[in-house]
Order: C-alpha cells, then structure tokens, then sequence
C-alpha cells in the first residue's frame, strides 16, 4: 500500500495564506483481500468474502490569516 500526500500555499496578502491539500491512499489500487473463511465442512469453506479499503481521496482548503 502507498499513500501520497501533497499541498500547495499560495499567498493571498501580506500575511494571509491559503494551503490546498491532496491525500491519496492506496495510490496503487491494490487489493488487499481479508482472511478465507476456515470452515471447510459448509459450501463456502476457504472462499474470500472480504476486502479493506479501495483506493481514497482527500481534498482540503486551509485558510491561515
């Protein structure tokens, strides 16, 4: 799994600013299945039936004055 951050500030006047922040997580979209299930004796013994998170993006606006 790799996550990404960036940001950007820019200047609006003399002592304010405004910051503009990306975040990516699992940037690579792999998949990152769970477990099988350990019952062998019923029909979906050994079947994956979970995954943790897909691919995430985070927008944010900071305003620093």
């Amino acid at each position: 799994v790799m996550n990404v951050g960036l940001s950007r500030r820019f200047r609006l006047r003399e002592r304010t600013f405004l910051q503009f922040r990306t975040e990516a997580f699992n940037v690579t979209n792999r998949a990152n299945f769970g477990l099988p299930n350990p019952q062998v004796d019923i029909v979906s013994g050994g079947s994956i039936t979970t995954a943790k998170h897909p691919r995430q993006l985070q927008f944010a606006l900071r305003l620093e004055f």
